[in-house]
């Protein structure tokens, strides 16, 4: 068990110096870790899924998508990469309609091709997108931290028990106001907080990254599989460690557009739409 902790604390130190890292570099090297997350998230998906081995065309068909929307985030063609997605979505659901396969090959091609393009474009090129995706690591990394901790201590009610047994209610709400809380000192160290809405904002990211642990608990639990994969050592797959900044980023990626939609796109610099600058 020593061993063990070592490796995991080893192996989570350097994940999080690559991830911040590459997040204040921004630019190029962030594009490549949000496409190499991306790329991961499919390789377990279908792995977990057993995609490749019940429907090796349409899994194919699901790797073109993540390719051709990792080149689109890295040639900074970010515009076209929704609209890739739209039509790989399509394509993938007609496979299954017409060779009746599983719905798991869509829900895969959703699921990463949406990580790298929410990630991406959350970061962006300039200071409001590293601050924009500081304040999306506080808020669920706080949830996630906090939310073992205080369900720990305090216990109670389950908050899903057929999906996680060991989640509880009170963990889910204590996560949620320790997320809301360091979402808005990240934000705070840079402007000052004056109205209620980037509060508001930080408890729908850390309620949807609760949301995104679960979803993935549930894939797990229905294919019978521990961990979604082996890749990081001491903590299983990229999958279990990405599953709430998954769901919390393409939460944050709705929010926009639909504010930009209901502006009229006037402004269309994601994080200051993100962070209501």
């Amino acid at each position: 068990m020593q061993r063990e902790l070592k490796l995991r604390i080893a192996s989570g130190l350097v994940l999080a110096a690559i991830t911040l890292g590459a997040t204040w570099a921004g630019g190029f090297a962030f594009q490549l870790l949000s496409v190499a997350i991306g790329l991961l998230v499919y390789y377990e998906w279908s792995m977990i899924t057993k995609l490749a081995e019940r429907d090796f065309q349409g899994n194919a068909v699901g790797w073109l998508a993540q390719v051709v929307i990792a080149a689109l985030v890295l040639m900074d063609y970010m515009p076209y990469s929704l609209p890739v997605l739209g039509g790989s979505l399509v394509l993938s659901g007609l496979w299954v309609l017409l060779k009746k396969t599983s719905w798991w090959l869509p829900a895969g091609v959703a699921y990463a091709g949406l990580t790298s393009i929410s990630l991406a474009a959350i970061r962006g090129a300039d200071y409001l997108g590293l601050i924009a995706m500081l304040f999306v690591f506080a808020v669920v990394w706080g949830t996630d931290i906090f939310a073992y901790f205080v369900g720990r201590a305090v216990g109670g009610p389950k908050l899903a028990p057929a999906i996680s047994p060991g989640k509880t209610w009170s963990g889910a709400i204590g996560g949620a106001v320790c997320g809301v809380l360091a979402g808005v000192a990240v934000f705070m160290a840079h402007f000052s907080l004056d109205e209620v809405r980037l509060p508001v904002v930080a408890l729908l990211l850390s309620v949807a990254s609760q949301i995104g642990d679960l979803f993935e608990s549930f894939v797990k639990r229905r294919f019978g599989v521990k961990d979604s994969g082996r890749l990081i050592p001491g903590h299983g797959g990229v999958m279990d460690r990405v599953d709430g900044l998954i769901f919390a980023s393409v939460a944050a990626l709705l929010l926009v557009l639909v504010q930009l939609l209901l502006g009229g796109g006037r402004n269309e610099n994601f994080a200051s739409v993100l962070l209501g600058l």
